[in-house]
């Protein structure tokens, strides 16, 4: 991926003297290039908020469907098995389009596109995290477990002090992994008027009519931003595996 990025980043800058294809309009030289780009670099932070807030909401949410599966109760997994199946089959974007579209009209309840984004973004996500809080405890022995209940523990004591402290090591990588899945789908959310980073670049394509230069540039954006995520996510499994180690 990092050769990619570079490959990319080669080939814009290579091609910034060619006048044909249009590079000089992001083109930090010039007003127009300098002001364009400034256009498209202002909805990083929209992008970047509403994925740090979305994969946070998603988090919680995903724990406590989550905790239904460790039951014994078949009820209560049927519960978490219908939220995720049923989550998971509905695609984000139709999903966004319902809660900005659908849901005012069906319950009178309409938010605003950034919130309808958040929402729809956290629902989905939450379905893929909690599988992953699943299986990151289910990984702990059961024994643990038994220790725990020797103890007099009940089950949330049980899950919080002694379970939840070591299945966290195998939860934080897939986590991180997954903030980068979020990032890649925050740009799906530009369909309902987020000023995001697509939704600047589609603007700025309308106005410019140089669709190539600008969604090129848009990649990079997007490979840059998940470059840093992954290095990241990547420092953290491997310090995870010292302490193991350890």
């Amino acid at each position: 991926m990092r050769n990619l990025f570079f490959l990319l980043l080669i080939l814009l800058l290579t091609s910034c003297t060619k006048q044909d294809l249009g590079w000089f309009i992001l083109s930090p030289n010039n007003v127009e290039g300098l002001t364009n780009l400034k256009f498209l670099l202002s909805g990083l932070t929209t992008t970047i908020y509403i994925s740090v807030v979305s994969i946070i909401i998603s988090a919680v949410v995903g724990f406590v469907v989550a905790i239904p599966s460790l039951a014994k109760n078949k009820f209560l997994t049927y519960i978490n098995i219908g939220y995720v199946e049923i989550v998971r089959a509905i695609p984000l974007l139709v999903l966004i389009l319902w809660i900005y579209y659908g849901l005012p009209i069906m319950t009178g309840i309409s938010f605003s596109p950034f919130v309808s984004g958040i929402i729809a973004l956290s629902i989905s996500e939450s379905a893929f995290q909690a599988e992953i809080f699943r299986a990151g405890i289910n990984s702990i022995k059961k024994a643990q477990w038994e220790a725990g209940s020797s103890l007099g523990l009940n089950f949330f004591k049980r899950l919080r002090l002694i379970i939840f402290p070591q299945a966290i090591k195998n939860i934080l990588p897939a986590l991180g992994n997954q903030f980068v899945y979020v990032l890649k789908m925050s740009s799906l959310v530009s369909i309902i008027g987020i000023g995001d980073l697509t939704r600047k670049a589609n603007e700025l394509v309308v106005t410019t009519y140089r669709p190539l230069e600008i969604y090129t540039f848009l990649i990079l954006e997007y490979l840059f931003l998940i470059l840093i995520v992954s290095y990241f996510v990547r420092k953290l499994e491997k310090k995870l595996m010292d302490g193991d180690d350890n």
